[in-house]
């Protein structure tokens, strides 16, 4: 079996038995092609039904010269992803990739805003332009909902049920979930749709996208970062800060609030509650007061 012909099956596998978003696709093929690359670079003559894991590590090795643990620790998971594949479609027997540890990392903690820094960086928006009327209203429903980037780039009128003050989202894998939307992300929303949007030239295949730009096409991902930055630097804000940093900051403030965590992963859309719980690390201070202010044991004396 020669490489692209695997990589094709590996693609089709991803997309239809798994599900993931083309996104996701994209990343776990460069994983592979990362290694094709190896391959060809220093001629070794192997397929991915016969290369062994001794071949495997030396490209592990050598290209952990060049990227940080994080990123090695992502190859790897990767190429398991691969391998586990050809596994399972009987391709081979073993996966090679099985005796090869990743680093070890420590769990990093997501950066956040505070309320007021995200008031800072909204308000920072010029309203006197059509575009700021458009940030302004997608910065509202990013924090307002916890949305991924994608998720806002991909938003369309037809996901709107603003009467019953939700919104449909598309997560990864093309899930779809409800969640709900604050009053003032409706109104910014609103007044962005029937003051704004309606005087763009939108162009066809477009119609139904919420946030365009001025040609009246969909936002890109790119497009969505680059706004997010220029307004965090007109506000001052030092931080290094991007579109998944109103996510973490919406999370972090409903936990705070005393939000349950079942409901905080409902509404992020994260499939296991382990991937939630590093939002509880955030709040160790909060957690702390808890125990000094409502503990029986708080005074040290307690009852005998």
């Amino acid at each position: 079996m020669k490489w692209n012909h695997a990589l094709t099956d590996y693609e089709h596998y991803l997309k239809i038995e798994r599900g993931l978003s083309q996104n996701t696709i994209e990343n776990y093929k460069l994983d592979v092609q990362k290694l094709i690359h190896y391959l060809e670079k220093h001629e070794i003559t192997v397929t991915p039904t016969s290369i062994s894991t001794e071949e495997l590590q030396q490209f592990v090795y050598l290209t952990a010269a060049e990227i940080n643990p994080r990123s090695q620790a992502r190859l790897i998971s990767g190429l398991k992803s691969f391998f586990n594949f050809m596994r399972f479609e009987k391709y081979r027997e073993d996966s090679p990739v099985d005796l090869i540890e990743a680093p070890r990392l420590g769990r990093k903690l997501p950066e956040t805003l505070s309320e007021k820094e995200i008031d800072q960086i909204i308000k920072s928006i010029d309203l006197s332009t059509p575009e700021g009327e458009r940030n302004r209203a997608m910065l509202e429903t990013l924090y307002s909902c916890g949305l991924r980037v994608s998720e806002l780039v991909g938003l369309k009128i037809s996901d709107l049920y603003f009467k019953e003050e939700f919104i449909r989202v598309t997560g990864k894998g093309n899930k779809q979930r409800f969640v709900p939307i604050t009053s003032l992300a409706m109104k910014y929303i609103s007044l962005y749709i029937h003051e704004i949007r309606v005087h763009l030239p939108i162009q066809e295949g477009h119609q139904d996208f919420v946030f365009l730009n001025r040609r009246g096409r969909q936002l890109t991902r790119a497009m969505i970062f680059t706004i997010i930055r220029q307004h965090a630097a007109k506000a001052g804000i030092k931080k290094k800060i991007s579109p998944h940093t109103f996510r973490h900051s919406f999370a972090t403030h409903l936990l705070t609030g005393g939000a349950d965590l079942r409901a905080i992963q409902q509404m992020l859309g994260h499939e296991s509650i382990s991937t939630t719980e590093v939002y509880i690390h955030l709040n160790r201070s909060d957690l702390a007061r808890t125990i000094r202010n409502y503990h029986p044991r708080r005074s040290g004396r307690g009852k005998f």
